[in-house]
């Protein structure tokens, strides 16, 4: 139960909010897709790409199919969602003392950085072996809920 609890915390900015937030509010999704790309058409691409990856990424984490690719995917995402919407380098009123936009900004970035690092926990694992597994067989599952006899955890 503590790893279903675990894993529901680390997705559930995407299933359902974020999904969510995108099929209910779509236009503010495009216009803020449009930051990135004027075309309308690729920002529609990316909202319904990243919409995708959310849910479907999500669902795989849960389930354990394929988990360590789906927190590659998810981690990556994490990353350049960082990168192109919050660009806190860019803000004209970025400062560290007083009310800051570019602040609250710098504050989004590391918080999808550090939800990069969970996935990436669930990717390569705590040590070195856990990550030459994933690289060995990257659809592998972690198995997340089956549980080892003592012998195995020695």
């Amino acid at each position: 139960m503590v790893t279903l609890l675990v894993r529901c915390l680390l997705v559930a900015l995407f299933l359902p909010f974020s999904a969510l937030d995108k099929l209910i509010n779509y236009r503010a999704a495009l216009e803020q897709a449009t930051q990135v790309t004027p075309q309308r058409r690729l920002a529609a691409a990316l909202i319904v790409g990243g919409l995708l990856i959310e849910v479907g990424g999500s669902l795989a984490i849960l389930s354990g199919i394929a988990d360590r690719l789906a927190a590659l995917v998810l981690a990556s995402y994490c990353i350049v969602t960082a990168l192109l919407w919050k660009q806190f380098w860019r803000a004209a009123d970025f400062r560290l003392r007083g009310p800051s936009r570019g602040r609250d900004t710098f504050w989004d970035f590391l918080k999808n950085l550090a939800v990069a690092g969970g996935f990436l926990l669930i990717t390569f694992g705590p040590n070195a072996q856990s990550a030459r597994r994933f690289w060995r067989d990257p659809l592998a599952s972690t198995h997340p809920y089956t549980v080892a006899s003592a012998e195995e955890e020695r």
